[in-house]
């Protein structure tokens, strides 16, 4: 080193510092990128498990088995199970258990009643219960309809009929009985927004449910 000359020293200790920051900036980068990675995994994992912790939470239906198996109650189970999961999860059926009027195969459904008959005990199909129960709903729901679909006499409805069309509370049904004994039988539908309270607002939401 003696014999460099200072422009020789010069250069050589540029180098060296050159050499030292490649060396820190190769490091540093090395560990940025390794807790990257560290944290990217991390949060992947949690975010899987949150997916399917959400996944087999909104699966999950119940159903109750009872009769000839192992342990009746409530039993967990999920979207796309049969009755044959049902009983697996029930410990499997009894040797009372008369299996030719089930069918194993039958999807089950959530709040569903599953029901092993004994040797020699009868039971409705299932497949035909549930069928009348829809029957049922649609029928319920026609009515409902139909029931909806009925308008109401405005000269000759009762406080609790009046009181069933959108926005008449008892104060404005009694409105309404009383405008009617006060000035006679409206002449038309429209003629209720005489009534106090019953502004144009409230006129169009139930004229199509009112008629004279």
């Amino acid at each position: 080193m003696k014999n460099l000359t200072k422009k020789q020293k010069i250069i050589i200790g540029v180098a060296l510092s050159i050499v030292t920051i490649l060396l820190l900036s190769y490091v540093y980068s090395r560990e940025s990128s390794t807790i990257e990675n560290q944290n990217l995994s991390t949060y992947e994992e949690e975010n899987k498990e949150e997916e399917e912790k959400e996944e087999t939470t909104k699966n999950e239906i119940i159903v109750h088995v009872a009769g000839a198996v192992q342990t009746e109650g409530i039993m967990l189970l999920q979207e796309g199970d049969r009755i044959s999961n049902a009983i697996e999860k029930a410990g499997g059926t009894t040797e009372e258990a008369d299996m030719t009027q089930i069918n194993l195969a039958t999807p089950v459904e959530d709040g569903m009643k599953i029901y092993i008959p004994k040797k020699g005990e009868q039971i409705e199909n299932m497949e035909e219960t549930n069928s009348a129960k829809e029957q049922s709903n649609q029928e319920t729901t026609s009515q409902n309809n139909n029931k909806t679909k009925t308008k109401i006499n405005i000269n000759k409805a009762t406080q609790e009929e009046l009181e069933e069309l959108p926005g008449i509370g008892p104060s404005t049904a009694n409105k309404i009985i009383q405008h009617r004994k006060e000035n006679g039988n409206f002449k038309s539908v429209e003629n209720i927004k005489d009534v106090s309270g019953i502004g144009e607002a409230k006129y169009n939401s139930i004229k199509d449910l009112i008629t004279v």
